[in-house]
């Protein structure tokens, strides 16, 4: 059986600084034998590690969209951050991936009902996160979550969305082994769903890191 952490980031992300080879140690430390790399806006942090892991790594991105982030699985190549979610679905098909909506009903990182409703996606979509270790510790939003999976008839999944070292394994799913989408697929159908959420304060390391670099951005931009 797998012990699947399937929601983690790494340096490539722009709010964290986690190497890969600290993210794999720790992965063996806490037992965790596959892990869905799903960096902000690239793929490259997925598919270096699925180089050098010794462990299972799906390769992953999430999209920012105008109505929130959409998650891809099984990715190839990055999907461009900006882009529409009916867009950002169709380049996720292009690449026989997977469509997983992250945190839906989280209150500051769902999708935004105000623009597309979120029932309007779910004939696109294959998995649902239904536990997401960052997520605010609130009960009705996951029970949202899985009560929106089982309305569609889609897979539900769960993940630690680690920015830092000691969130990796929060949150995580026991399957079957899976070589392929397909098995994947099933292999989640029959996954059992592990969480505990982390305390709020995670946050904090990846919002000064987010807008460290955004300092630096702009003031590259402006000498």
């Amino acid at each position: 059986m797998l012990k699947a952490d399937l929601h983690v980031h790494t340096e490539y992300s722009f709010d964290c600084g986690m190497s890969l080879e600290s993210i794999i140690n720790r992965c063996l430390r806490v037992g965790v034998n596959c892990v869905a790399v799903a960096d902000h806006g690239t793929v490259a942090g997925g598919l270096k590690m699925k180089e050098i892991a010794p462990f299972k790594v799906v390769v992953g991105e999430e999209i920012l969209t105008p109505i929130g982030e959409i998650m891809g699985l099984f990715l190839k190549e990055t999907v461009p951050s900006g882009v529409s979610p009916e867009e950002a679905i169709a380049q996720i098909r292009e690449q026989n991936g997977l469509v997983c909506l992250p945190h839906p009903f989280d209150y500051m990182r769902g999708i935004n009902q105000k623009y597309q409703s979120i029932d309007e996606l779910a004939q696109h979509v294959d998995v649902v996160e239904v536990f997401n270790a960052r997520a605010l510790p609130i009960p009705f939003t996951e029970k949202k979550a899985r009560s929106f999976a089982e309305k569609h008839g889609l897979l539900c999944s769960a993940g630690s969305d680690a920015h830092t070292l000691h969130e990796i394994g929060r949150a995580y799913v026991e399957m079957p082994e899976f070589n392929s989408v397909d098995e994947f697929r099933a292999a989640l159908a029959q996954g059992r769903i592990n969480g505990r959420h982390s305390c709020p304060l995670v946050h904090i390391p990846s919002t000064c890191r987010s807008i460290s670099k955004s300092l630096k951005s702009w003031g590259g931009k402006s000498s």
